[in-house]
C-alpha cells in the first residue's frame, strides 16, 4: 500500500488523531462538560515530545496523563497541543505531538481510541512514511451510556444479553 496513491492507513489515522484533536479545541474552548475527562497516551521518546526531564526519566518511552479537573493553558495546534498539568504538587507544561498520542480515552460516555505505529523496518522516502501500521477504533455500542463505570461498559441488546464494547482491527485489510 505504501506505493499506492491512495494511502488509506495514513489517511485513517489523520482522521482519528482528527477526533482527538477537535475535543481538545472544544475543551480548550469551552471547558469540559459534565462528567467529561480524558486519558491521553502518547510516546515520550518522541522526538517533537517536550517533557520536563524528571517526568521523562520517571517515563522514558510512554505517559499517560488526565486532563480532568486541574489542567491550565491548553493550547491546540494542527500538529500538536501543549497543556499545564499539577505533578507532585509543581506545575508542568508538556507539548505533546498529536502523531506521538498512542490512546485517548474519555471514560465517561465510553470512548475510546487506540493508535499504533510499529516502528520496526520504518523506512523514509522524502516525506513519505513506510511500514507497519495497527490501528485499532474502539467506540461505545450504547451512545448514551452516561457512565461506563456503572456496568463495565455493557450495554443490553434487544433480546436483552449482555453487549460490550467492539474493537474493529484495520490491519486484517491491509495489502501484506
Amino acid at each position: 500500500m505504501e506505493d499506492s496513491p491512495l494511502r488509506y492507513d495514513r489517511w485513517i489515522e489523520d482522521a482519528l488523531r482528527g477526533v482527538l484533536r477537535r475535543a481538545l479545541r472544544h475543551t480548550a474552548d469551552h471547558g469540559l462538560p459534565g462528567d467529561h475527562h480524558f486519558y491521553i497516551t502518547f510516546r515520550t521518546d518522541d522526538p517533537n515530545a517536550k517533557v520536563p526531564g524528571p517526568l521523562k526519566a520517571q517515563h522514558p518511552e510512554e505517559m499517560t496523563i488526565v486532563i480532568q479537573h486541574q489542567y491550565w493553558e491548553l493550547e491546540v495546534r494542527e500538529e500538536a497541543f501543549s497543556v499545564t498539568l499539577s505533578f507532585g504538587g509543581r506545575r508542568q507544561n508538556l507539548v505533546i505531538p498529536f502523531e506521538a498520542v498512542t490512546g485517548f480515552a474519555d471514560p465517561s460516555v465510553n470512548f475510546g481510541l487506540q493508535l499504533k505505529v510499529s516502528l520496526q523496518d520504518i523506512e523514509l522516502e522524502g516525506d513519505e512514511l513506510d511500514g507497519e501500521m495497527d490501528l485499532a477504533f474502539e467506540a461505545p455500542i450504547n451512545g448514551d451510556d452516561a457512565d461506563a463505570g456503572d456496568d463495565d461498559g455493557a450495554a443490553a441488546d434487544d433480546d436483552g444479553a449482555a453487549k460490550t464494547g467492539e474493537v474493529i482491527a484495520l490491519d486484517a485489510f491491509r495489502k501484506k
